[in-house]
């Protein structure tokens, strides 16, 4: 496991050369002050203090101020360049754990979110520092010492570079020990955590002993990791002890030979001042840092990112639809009622279950089997690896029975709570595929948890639901699918990585300039310089970010389209040019969350979702004969002057 991450983790930073470059530079820049800190200093007492010349030393004690100012300049640049080199990182390990979390319906792995990719995030970040720190430190005070007098290298450098030494020969078996250690120390805990709760059930089975000589050897596993531990903690002082505070005595103890070789008084105290300052605090963090810091990294950066084998599954992302949970609405609001939409466009709203072959039955039944589901036009064809991707319409075969509708809903009921009131009550719904429904309802009467439901970020309490033939939550359905929130994710990198982020395989520029063209962002497309312009997310507006990220989902494989407001900061006309894209992806399904009445105008079929009655039908028909949704669309309309 450990090699599988050393290639991946070269190639992570040799994508990223430039950000190091820059980060080079403006450590070069930091460098400067850790060279006057001693230098300066030397200079005003040779120069001037000791030989009565007041104004040269003070003079050469402003330039070591005015290389404090300047090293805080570059120290501040180097707090930019560091988080471009991070944040990627955390934007990939983000999309690993949603992938899993997600797309695989793996809820323990959503649990990273919260803290494992923040661990790697911020311990990623310090490392880069103290490493970069030392290096940068260490190159500046060691050629302030050579420009001091050379004989002070032969004081300082050889104990300096034992300590390094030493603490490079122990870093890989202290971070082997301390893995082992945290593994241990997990071990117990879940042993503990499942012990607690049965210790009636133990002591009634009479398994007291055996549970406890059990909990024993993983305690002393543990024990023994801990001393492993401590014994290579101490080398780890040895190193820190030989390679910065060694050098302090050896300067004050070979002081009387040094100046009888012509070292001057000032270059004596400069050489203290590196090694003091500079040399033994960059020292100190490197060890404490590397040596903690770096093992803890490793042991995240498996856990999220687990060892995949050929270039189809390094390559595979997740979705970034699932960000972000509705927040629960209204208690008093509930969806009661069964709608149903047949392939011939049969309308049947009642409030008792349709009986079978009848008037309100789908014509497709969900457990009759999936059928091979249709993707957009020129989507290339699925590695072995993404089994449940649907394929491309070029290799389909022709279908020998229907297919199953592109969603199903059946008898679907939900509550934010077991005692909350039921926000969805016994729903039934059916689509066809290439249908094209918009949700309206007031709101926090649950069209967010309507479209949450269908993308399995929440399961419903009873119920079953279907996409393309396949159970929700699985992540046969979760290939099927693309959801589209109100709050767009893009993250830092070219345009063409944020667009082709739900293919499994690299998209050619014809079909991502041709995707932009139909929802509309070929303009900042443009503007960004291309497929390969880069992406700053914080200097895009909503409406941008919007744009990119339905265009992402226009690219993806997955037949079902949820829209949940994802072109609410779009105005009118882009929002129509991008929900008439989506409605004319062959073989492709859409369901649009409205937010204007031009949306609902444009949909096949309208749901309207309503606490005391469910209405469903054309626009027209609902205006006809729903009262609620007539006094829905009259609060769309302008009133005129």
């Amino acid at each position: 496991m450990t090699r599988d991450l050393h290639p991946r983790a070269l190639g992570f930073l040799r994508a990223r050369w430039p950000v190091l470059v820059r980060l080079a530079l403006w450590s070069v820049l930091e460098t400067g002050q850790s060279f006057l800190i001693g230098y300066a200093p030397a200079r005003a007492l040779d120069d001037g203090f000791l030989r009565g010349r007041t104004e040269v030393g003070l003079g050469w004690l402003g330039v070591a101020g005015l290389g404090v100012v300047v090293g805080a300049y570059g120290t501040a640049r180097v707090y930019g360049a560091v988080a471009a080199l991070v944040e990627p990182l955390r934007d990939r390990l983000v999309t690993r754990v949603v992938e899993r979390g997600v797309r695989e319906a793996d809820r323990g792995a959503l649990s990273g979110l919260t803290q494992q990719v923040e661990i790697a995030r911020d311990t990623f970040a310090g490392l880069v520092m103290v490493s970069r720190s030392f290096v940068f430190t260490a190159v500046g005070a060691l050629a302030g010492l050579f420009s001091l007098a050379p004989l002070l290298l032969l004081v300082v450098l050889p104990p300096l570079a034992a300590g390094v030494g030493l603490f490079a020969v122990t870093l890989r078996p202290l971070a082997r020990r301390q893995e082992v250690f945290l593994a241990a120390d997990e071990a117990l805990a879940d042993r503990l955590g499942a012990v607690c709760p049965g210790l009636r059930d133990i002591t009634a089975a009479g398994a007291q002993e055996r549970m406890a000589a059990d909990a024993g050897d993983l305690v002393d596993a543990e024990l023994r990791a801990a001393r492993s531990l401590a014994r290579f903690g101490v080398l780890r002082v040895a190193a820190l002890a030989l390679g910065g505070q060694l050098p302090i005595v050896l300067l004050l103890a070979a002081a009387p030979w040094l100046l009888r070789h012509g070292v001057t008084t000032g270059a004596l105290v400069g050489a203290l001042a590196y090694v003091t300052q500079s040399l033994l605090p960059a020292l100190h963090n490197l060890v404490h840092g590397l040596g903690t810091s770096g093992s803890r990294l490793a042991v995240v950066i498996r856990r999220l990112v687990p060892e995949e084998s050929g270039p189809d599954k390094a390559r595979r992302l997740g979705v970034p639809a699932a960000a972000s949970a509705p927040s629960p609405p209204d208690a008093s609001a509930a969806v009661t009622g069964r709608v149903t939409l047949g392939a011939t466009g049969a309308v049947a709203n009642r409030a008792d279950p349709p009986r079978a072959g009848g008037p309100g039955a789908s014509p497709t039944h969900p457990d009759d089997g999936p059928a091979p589901s249709l993707p957009p036009a020129g989507t290339p064809a699925p590695s072995p690896d993404h089994a449940d991707s649907p394929r491309p319409i070029a290799e389909l075969p022709h279908p020998t029975a229907p297919a199953p509708p592109a969603l199903t809903l059946t008898s679907v009921t939900f509550a934010y709570g077991p005692t909350a009131l039921p926000v969805i009550d016994d729903l039934d719904l059916t689509l066809p595929v290439g249908s094209h429904l918009a949700v309206v309802g007031p709101s926090g009467i649950g069209k967010s948890t309507l479209t949450a439901l269908v993308a399995g970020l929440l399961e419903p309490r009873c119920g079953t639901i279907r996409v393309c033939g396949e159970a929700v939550p699985g992540p046969g359905a979760a290939a099927r699918r693309v959801l589209i929130p109100q709050e767009a994710y893009v993250f830092t990198g070219t345009l063409a990585e944020n667009l082709g982020l739900l293919r499994p395989d690299p998209v050619s520029d014809a079909e991502l300039l041709a995707a932009a063209e139909a929802v509309g962002l070929a303009p900042l497309l443009d503007a960004l310089g291309g497929p390969e312009g880069r992406v700053d997310p914080g200097a895009l507006s909503a409406g941008e970010r919007q744009l990119i990220a339905l265009t992402r989902a226009h690219l993806s494989c997955a037949p079902l389209a949820l829209l949940d407001e994802a072109t609410c900061h779009l105005d009118a006309r882009a929002e129509e040019r991008a929900e008439q894209a989506f409605a004319a992806r062959p073989g492709g399904t859409l369901v649009v969350v409205a937010h204007r009445i031009s949306s609902a105008r444009r949909a096949d079929r309208v749901l309207m979702m309503d606490g005391r009655d469910t209405a469903y039908g054309t626009h027209d028909e609902l205006v006809r004969h729903s009262a609620r949704y007539r006094e829905l669309v009259g609060g769309w309309t302008p009133v005129p002057r």
